[in-house]
């Protein structure tokens, strides 16, 4: 067990049967998860069940799962729960897990705090990129999130994270 992450013990606490331990990690995660699926998701109220059953299934099933990193294994979680859900409403073409993935207005006024000339330079930069290219530069950037995080939470290798995130770098190099 690793001590220098509190994350992990208190992951383990859960899995062993501890509710407080349960409920700090849903505090503790509770608003990056909120932020990360805002993405995704632009009705709040849906949004916030789609967390609620994540976590229910999660203390229901006592993941059995080996994980090394709790937020990229939420993070992770709640993308394929926001998918499936909208996959059963209809509401998202199957197969198209990237084509939803939008900047947020609150992502957009950061930006713009420091200078506004260059932060429309920049939006109108990132509006041309990927949508995968999109989602990486915000795990990486905004996250925090390290390239095996982020693999896992894209379902790519680490080497095609490293790569993709240089591919949207360079692109919004050459657009700006």
């Amino acid at each position: 067990m690793n001590t220098a992450n509190p994350d992990i013990l208190l992951w383990e606490s859960f899995r062993n049967g501890d509710r407080d331990a349960f409920a700090t990690l849903f505090r503790h995660h509770y608003d990056g998860l909120y932020r990360y699926g805002s993405k995704f998701v632009d009705n709040s109220g849906q949004l916030e069940d789609c967390i609620q059953e994540l976590f229910i299934e999660l203390w229901q099933s006592k993941s059995r799962v080996p994980v090394t990193s709790i937020r990229a294994y939420l993070l992770k979680s709640l993308k394929y729960k926001i998918l499936k859900t909208y996959r059963q409403r209809r509401l998202l073409p199957i197969g198209d897990s990237q084509a939803i993935f939008e900047w947020s207005h609150e992502d957009r006024l950061i930006a713009g705090e420091r200078d506004a000339e260059k932060s429309r330079k920049v939006l109108n930069a990132l509006d041309q990129l990927s949508n995968r290219q999109k989602e990486i530069i915000y795990l990486k950037y905004f996250q925090n999130l390290s390239y095996e995080e982020i693999s896992e939470i894209m379902n790519i290798n680490y080497q095609v994270a490293r790569n993709l995130l240089y591919q949207a770098i360079k692109s919004l190099r050459t657009l700006l």
